[in-house]
């Protein structure tokens, strides 16, 4: 099967183009150490490979590198039919660097070449109009407006592009030899000719940019879309959670009743849907997490909120381009970890991975909406928009922002802070404001929900079948003398002044795999005494065993700043080099976290 490459720069529509084409055929192929990765999709009967969006072919980091580098080896791979280079019809100039960089690499590799104009309803409804033929003829290759949005010209360029793909060699760049400018000197050209003014395009934008990113009211809507990204994770996920709840319920019931009594029916309803069953519930929140974050993003406010926290962040030793790395840390360190290799100063990259553990990732969130349903009231405000255990979450990712932010200055104060003479200034692009497309933000929603399963399903599995054989036997069934009572019993003296029973002790031990076993494992324990009262009811169990408001608190601070993911401090060695930086941070947050908890338990 022959290839096809999709390239362009960042923000210029080029994955909603890459979507619309191949559908939810793709697959993701993730480059180790770096944020790179190919998607590719099955169009027609080639294979359409969608490479990360750059700028340039000069890099200015390590993923740049890493993206040209495999651009470079595509065009040498017999492999390759056809490059289709997608331009944002908005900001011609901008785009057509890249773009004339890629069709002279492509005549370079004797390699035929598309352009597909993006965005064309854009330039549309601001009353202008793009001469493609002339266009076509002063780039030396064929140019297809289009809008992958609303679909103008998307048909025709379906057929166009399967007719070039057929016959490659008919759409080799035809250059001018005479032409010797410069590339940036042939896209202003190009863009003054042919692409709408600057000024026209910006006019709205920066009528809504002087509202949003104004000194004052700009810090109060940022708070307030912050406030509402946490308010969401639990309040609009709790009927889907309540769903997914009363089916394994059902489920587990109907199973028992199928299975005589005995060592297979205690297993499936105490370890499966105990164990397992109790960390599905939450993958509701994280639906509604990748939801929130890829409307931020897709609608170009994302790189607005970076460029309002550039100046706090600064306070604290870290840059505008820390806050991304930040809020994708809400989503899973390990990603958000390598995205700092984006900034450009070695320090406040190295400052950025080592205070990422310290964000609420989304496999916290399963130990925070359990602890929560367990200690706070479903109090209702404004009619139900605002729950009193919304505002518990919002201030568990508020303490752990902090935290970071503190030990950010902390570690500032340490290191050398006289700044690299080469450090570059803060430059950020802010793209045009856009109504997000549904298909490739729910498809991004249907992947995180699958990765996180896939990713802690297994993990999960693995741990409830080894804390259930430990706890069922040696008397079956009989938890207090069981193997596991009598390992949580050796361990107990370093829980007790936190509150917390054997139990806890066992279930915080076994989530250094991966946060989010600590509620598989408690439904397990809990499961095993209480399977005939409630199997998915894991909050009320705990309730009903009576864990104290002083333990819950310092159990939920303490998952607020512990590194409990092996994971993660993999990545740290692997991005700092350092396996003393990395486990350094394991123990060094382990120990605030339980001096944190036991305060708590100490003061409430």
């Amino acid at each position: 099967m022959k290839n096809i490459i999709l390239v362009g720069k960042p923000n210029s529509g080029k994955s909603l183009l890459f979507n619309q084409l191949t559908g939810l055929r793709q697959k993701v192929a993730n480059f180790p150490g770096v944020t790179v990765e190919l998607k590719s999709g099955s169009f027609d009967q080639y294979k359409l490979v969608d490479f990360p969006g750059t700028y340039s072919l000069k890099s200015l980091s390590r993923d740049e590198e890493l993206a040209i580098e495999k651009l470079h080896e595509a065009m040498l791979s017999d492999e390759t039919s056809l490059v289709v280079c997608n331009l944002d019809a908005t900001r011609l100039e901008s785009s057509l660097v890249f773009g004339l960089q890629v069709r002279d690499l492509a005549l370079q590799h004797n390699k035929g070449i598309i352009f597909a104009l993006n965005m064309i309803d854009e330039v549309q409804r601001f009353g202008h109009e793009i001469d493609t033929e002339k266009l076509a003829t002063d780039l030396g290759c064929a140019v297809f407006a289009l809008s992958a949005k609303t679909l103008i010209g998307l048909h025709e360029f379906k057929l166009a592009l399967i007719d070039a793909a057929k016959r490659p060699q008919d759409f080799l760049p035809l250059l001018h030899t005479e032409d010797k400018s410069s590339v940036l000197e042939i896209s202003r050209t190009l863009s003054k000719r042919y692409g709408v003014k600057a000024d026209v395009v910006l006019k709205k934008q920066n009528r809504i940019d002087g509202f949003l990113l104004n000194n004052l009211m700009g810090g109060v809507i940022f708070l307030a879309i912050m406030f509402l990204l946490f308010q969401s994770i639990f309040t609009w996920a709790s009927p889907l959670m309540d769903f997914v709840e009363m089916a394994l319920a059902e489920s587990a019931v109907k199973v028992s009743n199928f299975l005589p009594d005995g060592v297979v029916n205690d297993f499936v309803t105490d370890a499966l849907f105990g164990g397992v069953g109790s960390f599905l519930v939450f993958v509701p929140q994280i639906m509604v997490l990748t939801f929130v974050i890829g409307l931020l993003e897709d609608s170009g406010y994302l790189a607005r909120a970076a460029l309002i926290c550039h100046k706090p962040l600064s306070y604290f030793g870290l840059s505008g381009r820390s806050f991304i790395p930040y809020l994708s840390g809400h989503a899973c360190a390990i990603p958000a970890i390598m995205a700092a290799r984006t900034i450009e100063s070695p320090r406040k990259r190295l400052i950025t991975m080592m205070t990422i553990p310290l964000m609420s990732c989304s496999a916290r969130l399963p130990v925070y909406a359990l602890l929560i349903a367990v200690l706070i009231p479903d109090t209702q405000y404004f009619g139900g928009l605002v729950n009193l255990q919304g505002i518990t979450f919002f201030i568990l990712y508020f303490i752990g922002i902090l935290t970071a932010l503190l030990v950010s200055t902390l570690l500032t104060k340490l290191t050398d802070v006289d700044k690299d003479k080469a450090e570059m200034p803060f430059v950020l692009e802010l793209p045009t404001y856009r109504l997000p497309h549904w298909k490739p933000l729910g498809h991004r929603i249907l992947t995180s929900a699958k990765q996180f399963i896939r990713r802690a399903g297994p993990v999960i599995f693995m741990v409830s079948v080894v804390i259930w054989f430990l706890g069922y036997f040696p008397e079956n069934g009989v938890l207090q003398s069981s193997y596991l009572a009598m390992l949580g019993h050796w361990i107990e003296p370093i829980f007790e002044p936190l509150g917390l029973d054997w139990r806890y002790g066992v279930a915080i031990l076994v989530s250094f795999l991966a946060r989010e076993v600590f509620v598989g494992a408690l439904g397990t324990l809990f499961g095993i005494e209480g399977a005939d009262e409630n199997i998915s009811g894991l909050a009320a169990n705990i309730q009903a065993d009576g864990l104290t408001l002083g333990a819950g608190i310092g159990l939920m601070l303490f998952y607020v700043v512990a590194l409990q993911c092996v994971a993660t401090v993999a990545t740290l060695k692997g991005e700092t080099g350092s396996r003393k930086i990395a486990w350094g941070l394991f123990v060094a947050y382990g120990v605030l976290a339980y001096c944190l908890a036991w305060l708590a338990a100490s003061l409430i």
